[in-house]
């Protein structure tokens, strides 16, 4: 009998990503029937963790055929290589779907958040690496602005840093524009794959962050379904509208992360311990994603969390509140503390600590 991951892959519409680039980690995921992986600075650090044996040659070698180059500089060439690497797991993929599916998503520089030339300028240099490379870049008020830019230059891109309605339609506005301007232009489009993320489980969190600072009294089950609700509402909204992004779902909290999103024509990007935990579940694989979120449990959380309101409703946020939404805060917060982590971890390399042995 074949896997839940893989059932959910071969009898719906919905595709699966790994979470990572782990050689082990997207290995076993592709076996399942992945289709495209993620990364971000959070991942490459839990990937040389976990893989240091297979980068340690390889980091010593750019630092001693690069003398003049800093830690930044070497850590962000290992990024690329990481990617690269990914990337030709996943080609075989990319040429057995003519470029539709196959794809290794690498994320721009998180510090640069609020500066559009800096993400663009990243963005276009990361689509020469690969043919089958995406690009990750923040849905803020200057990442909203790259993604159009970045789109009109050809570049596949992958929306993040995002949690709510009002973000993934200014990105499916914006890539709109970037297509119509290539087409306009007479140039090709027809092997482009935009994907916007929406990070349920971070969603979530962010909710219980603000129910417990404002001691919202709400039943504790309903703050597992935010994200939920909000993934569902804003592809019903893509059903009406018929964007070219396809709506990605991230940031694994439980298992109805995975099951009450089954069915949509949407990605899934699935860490690759919550895919052991899937694929060792009971859950039944069928189409859930036609089925609405309890109203009682979206009317609660409307009704006593401000911030679910800016999330669900799509013109709860205005672009240039993007930046400052908590979610948003948080998240690039913690991308920007994994560059600096990374960062260290070069520095080790290049600057032993003298005081160990």
């Amino acid at each position: 009998m074949s896997s839940p991951l893989l059932q959910t892959v071969t009898s719906t519409p919905t595709d699966y990503w790994n979470d990572s680039c782990s050689v082990e980690e997207l290995t076993y995921a592709i076996g399942h029937g992945a289709v495209g992986a993620t990364t971000n600075p959070n991942i490459v650090l839990n990937v040389l963790n976990k893989e240091m044996h297979l980068w340690e040659e390889r980091i010593h070698a750019l630092i001693a055929d690069n003398p003049t180059w800093s830690e930044g500089d070497v850590a962000w060439k290992l990024i690329e290589e990481m990617a690269v690497h990914g990337a030709g797991l996943l080609h075989p993929i990319f040429e057995r779907c003519n470029g539709h599916k196959g794809r290794l998503s690498i994320q721009t520089n998180p510090m640069f958040y609020r500066d559009c030339e800096a993400i663009v300028t990243q963005a276009r240099h990361f689509n020469t690496l690969a043919p089958n490379m995406q690009v990750k870049m923040p849905v803020t008020r200057a990442g909203v602005m790259a993604i159009e830019e970045s789109t009109y230059h050809g570049v596949n891109v992958n929306a993040t840093v995002s949690f709510t309605v009002p973000q993934a339609l200014a990105v499916a506005e914006a890539v709109e524009r970037g297509l119509n301007r290539r087409a306009a232009e007479g140039k090709d489009v027809s092997n482009m794959r935009p994907v916007c993320t929406i990070m349920i489980g971070r969603t979530d969190d962010w909710m219980k962050v603000v129910a417990k600072k404002e001691e919202i009294d709400i039943d504790p089950a309903a703050l597992d379904w935010a994200g939920i609700a909000v993934f569902k509402n804003a592809y019903r909204i893509w059903q009406e509208r018929g964007y070219r992004t396809r709506l990605l779902a991230a940031a694994y909290r439980h298992l109805g992360h995975w099951a009450e999103l089954i069915g949509g024509d949407i990605v899934l990007t699935i860490p690759y311990e919550w895919q052991l935990k899937i694929n060792a579940s009971d859950i039944p694989v069928i189409e859930r994603m036609q089925n609405p979120v309890e109203p009682r449990i979206v009317d609660e959380l409307y009704r006593k969390i401000p911030d679910f309101r800016r999330a669900y409703d799509p013109d709860g946020m205005s672009v240039a509140e993007f930046d400052g939404y908590g979610a948003t805060v948080r998240t690039l917060r913690t991308f920007i503390a994994a560059v600096h982590d990374l960062m260290g971890v070069v520095r080790d390399f290049m600057l032993p600590n003298p005081d160990v042995k």
